[in-house]
């Protein structure tokens, strides 16, 4: 009876890790986008974690012995956790896993600073008298289009206009 009390508190303590590894994964997701496969890669691994979890805990403590007590102690581990502390600690690391985002894209943001502006002047340097030909270019091949048209449809004009015929 002492080891079987034993063993359905190893097995609560269990839930209760599989409780924390389930909130892993619901901060990741709430901290970052993640697409579809992503999630679908999250909830296999979470699910192997967990069956990996259960089979150790149940060789190394019960010599490989499934007990219906067990599979109790595990949801009743789970359910205190999600219960109790869930909720606090899924916003306290949610906080934290924001405030380090922001914190580390604002280091990346100072350090491709000087980066920006060498861009910005090698823009101005380069890409202004480019994109000035180009421009100017586009200006007056425009204006040769016009001109063709103008000179296109006076033609036009001219050889299908019928000749006026003189009365007698």
């Amino acid at each position: 009876m002492n080891n079987q009390a034993y063993l359905f508190l190893i097995f609560s303590l269990n839930g209760f890790i599989i409780g924390v590894l389930f909130d892993f994964f619901r901060i990741l997701r709430k901290s970052f986008k993640t697409s579809d496969i992503a999630t679908y890669i999250e909830d296999i691994l979470f699910w192997i974690l967990t069956g990996i979890t259960i089979l150790y805990t149940i060789f190394v403590f019960n010599n490989g012995e499934i007990r219906l007590y067990m599979s109790f102690g595990i949801m009743i581990g789970v359910t205190l956790y999600m219960l109790i502390l869930s909720k606090y600690i899924i916003k306290v690391s949610v906080y934290i896993m924001n405030t380090m985002k922001k914190t580390f894209l604002y280091i990346i943001k100072i350090i491709f600073c000087p980066f920006k502006i060498i861009y910005k002047v090698l823009k101005r340097i380069f890409l202004k008298p480019i994109s000035f030909v180009f421009i100017n270019i586009r200006k007056n091949m425009t204006k040769i289009y016009n001109v063709f048209e103008i000179n296109t449809k006076k033609m036009k004009e001219f050889i299908i206009k019928p000749k006026n015929k003189v009365k007698n």
